[in-house]
């Protein structure tokens, strides 16, 4: 899709970024003790992502050096683009390998096919369990009964989705929250000048799926700001 999809951005307010917090601090803490934590990150790779790309994946991959020392997370990447490509990497451990990956990634124009990601997540978990989706988009050109009976079934499966959109496109915003509430996941708004606040939302969600509260506490001390705001939220286990 093409620029004119996407309205001016908006960074997210104070109250949006405690409220997608304190879903995460909220999602149950489902991974067994010597298990690795199984994430899916999939990416809008379509036309109108292209001005802020490159800048979009070097935050993306910060998150995952975050949860290195953890020890404890797979990544698997997909992305949609072009007419009808999607693609999902192998499971991934080291956060060089997957932003090689992402950085040779180039947007193609397309329509979205936010579908294809959530059929993905499900045959994935249905073989072995997810622990969390990242989604990272801007817009939405799909049938929404469709893509809400998908992520019913994800909420189903226990697998949350947390949606970060990308500018403002109120068609969007809606479905990405209905996707958002019925997996028990979290939406967030950001834009480019929110650089920082993005990287750190990211990492949460990462140190979370890799190491559950405990590691997010540790995390938090660590980083402070959104945080450890997150990690005030969070009930021990």
């Amino acid at each position: 899709m093409g620029n004119n999809g996407k309205k001016l951005t908006k960074p997210a307010t104070r109250d949006e970024v405690d409220a997608f917090l304190r879903k995460v601090a909220a999602t149950p803490a489902v991974k067994p003790a010597g298990r690795r934590g199984r994430l899916i990150f999939a990416m809008d790779a379509t036309a109108s992502r292209e001005p802020t790309w490159d800048r979009a994946c070097h935050i993306q991959g910060q998150m995952f050096e975050t949860t290195a020392s953890l020890g404890g997370l797979k990544i698997q990447l997909c992305y949609y683009r072009g007419y009808g490509e999607f693609k999902a990497s192998p499971w991934l451990t080291g956060s060089k390998e997957l932003l090689k990956r992402m950085t040779g990634v180039f947007c193609l124009g397309g329509l979205t096919q936010i579908e294809k990601v959530l059929q993905h997540a499900l045959k994935e978990t249905r073989h072995k369990k997810v622990d969390a989706v990242v989604f990272v988009g801007d817009v939405m050109e799909e049938d929404v009964d469709r893509l809400t009976h998908l992520a019913g079934e994800l909420g189903l499966l226990g697998v949350p989705v947390f949606l970060f959109q990308e500018g403002v496109e109120p068609v969007a915003e809606r479905v990405f929250r209905q996707i958002a509430r019925l997996t028990n996941g979290a939406f967030c708004p950001f834009d480019s000048s929110s650089a920082d606040q993005l990287r750190d939302l990211l990492s949460a969600v990462a140190v979370y799926a890799a190491g559950g509260r405990r590691a997010l506490e540790d995390f938090g001390k660590s980083r402070g700001g959104m945080v450890l705001r997150l990690v005030h939220q969070v009930k021990k286990d």
